[in-house]
C-alpha cells in the first residue's frame, strides 16, 4: 500500500484507495438471489485491512442501515477499540423529502452511530443535495454535528461545483473545513473532469472521492455482448454499449500486462488515484478486496494515462 494521504485539510489519513460498502446491504438488488454471506462481508473487511486499505465508506440509505450494521460487526470482530487497528469510518445522511429541518441530520447521525456500534464517525457526508432546503441548512448542520463531537470531519455527496463552493464558504466560517465531495468518476463517466468539480476541490483542498469506480463492474472486463451482467442488470446494459467499450479493456489488459499483469480492473483503479481522487470499489468478499488492493502500490506512467484518456473520450 502506498502512503496514507490528507482527507481534505484535516489531520486524518486515509490510504489511496477505499472500499465502498452499498453492495453489503443491498446484497440482492441487481442479482437474484443472495449473492453474498455475512461471512463473506467479514472476509472481505479482514482482507481489506490485511492489505492497508482501512478506509470503509457507507450510508443509512444502504440497505435500510444494513451496511452499517455489518461494518459495525466487523469492526467489533477485528478493530475494537483499544485494540491499535487503524481504521477509518465514514457514513452518510439522507436529506429525505420529511427531513425539513436542520436538526434532522444530527438526529440521523445518532443512529447511524448506534447501528455502527461507534461513539463517532470519522466522516460524516450529506448524501445528496436537496432542492428543498438550502445547502447552508445542511452545511451547518454538519457543523453542529463536529461541534457536539459526533463526528472528526465532514463532506458532501453529489455536489455540482457551485453548491460545493457554498457548503465549503458556510463551513468556513464555522472554522470547519469541507473534507470532500463523493461524486461518480471513473474511465466510462469524466463529467466531473468538465463541470468544475474536480478542479473546485483541487483549489479549496477537498478530497474527491470517487464511487462507482469500475462502473458497476463494466470496466472489470468481465462482460461482453455476448456474457451480459446477471439479475436485472441484463436489461438495462444494452449490448451495444458493451461492444463500444471493447476497444478500451483491450487498452487497459494491455497497460496491465506492462505493469506485472495487472487486472483490468487494477488499471482503471489507478487510473483514478493518478487523477488524484480516491476510488471506493465495493468487495463482497475476500477475493475481489485482494484483487481492489492490486490497484495499488504502483503509477501508471504518463503516456498511459494520455492513452486511457483518449480512448475512454470516444
Amino acid at each position: 500500500m502506498e502512503d496514507l494521504i490528507p482527507l481534505g485539510k484535516t489531520d486524518i489519513r486515509i490510504p489511496p484507495l477505499g472500499l465502498g460498502t452499498w453492495q453489503w446491504g443491498d446484497r440482492a438488488m441487481w442479482s437474484y438471489g443472495t449473492t453474498h454471506t455475512d461471512r463473506d462481508i467479514h472476509d472481505a473487511f479482514r482482507q481489506s485491512l490485511e492489505a492497508g486499505i482501512d478506509f470503509f465508506d457507507t450510508a443509512e440509505m444502504y440497505g435500510k442501515g444494513r451496511s452499517e450494521v455489518l461494518l459495525g460487526e466487523c469492526l467489533r470482530e477485528m478493530a475494537p477499540p483499544g485494540s491499535g487497528v487503524p481504521v477509518v469510518v465514514a457514513t452518510k445522511f439522507a436529506p429525505l423529502p420529511l427531513r425539513l429541518r436542520r436538526g434532522a441530520l444530527v438526529q440521523a447521525l445518532r443512529a447511524s452511530l448506534a447501528r455502527l456500534g461507534l461513539d463517532r464517525v470519522d466522516l460524516y457526508q450529506v448524501h445528496f443535495p436537496y432542492s428543498l432546503v438550502p445547502v447552508p441548512v445542511w452545511a451547518n448542520a454538519l457543523a453542529d454535528a463536529v461541534e457536539a463531537g459526533l463526528t472528526r470531519s465532514v463532506g458532501v455527496s453529489n455536489y455540482s461545483a457551485a453548491q460545493m463552493r457554498l457548503a465549503h464558504q458556510v463551513l468556513s466560517r464555522r472554522g470547519i473545513p469541507l473534507a470532500s465531495n463523493q461524486v461518480e468518476y471513473h474511465l466510462l463517466n469524466r463529467k466531473v473532469e468538465r463541470n468544475g468539480v474536480l478542479q473546485s476541490c483541487r483549489e479549496l483542498g477537498v478530497t474527491l472521492i470517487a464511487y462507482s469506480p469500475l462502473a458497476k463492474g463494466l470496466l472489470t472486463g468481465k462482460y461482453t455482448p455476448e456474457i451480459r451482467p446477471p439479475g436485472l442488470r441484463k436489461y438495462t446494459v444494452r449490448s451495444g454499449r458493451l461492444s463500444s467499450i471493447q476497444p478500451l479493456i483491450g487498452l487497459m489488459r494491455q497497460v496491465g500486462q506492462a505493469h506485472e499483469g495487472r487486472s483490468p480492473a487494477q488499471v482503471a483503479l489507478n487510473w483514478i488515484v493518478c487523477k488524484g481522487a480516491v476510488p471506493i470499489p465495493g468487495a463482497k468478499n475476500g477475493h475481489q478486496a485482494q484483487e481492489n488492493a492490486g490497484a495499488t502500490g504502483w503509477r501508471l506512467e504518463a503516456a498511459e494515462i494520455a492513452a486511457l484518456d483518449e480512448i475512454s473520450r470516444r
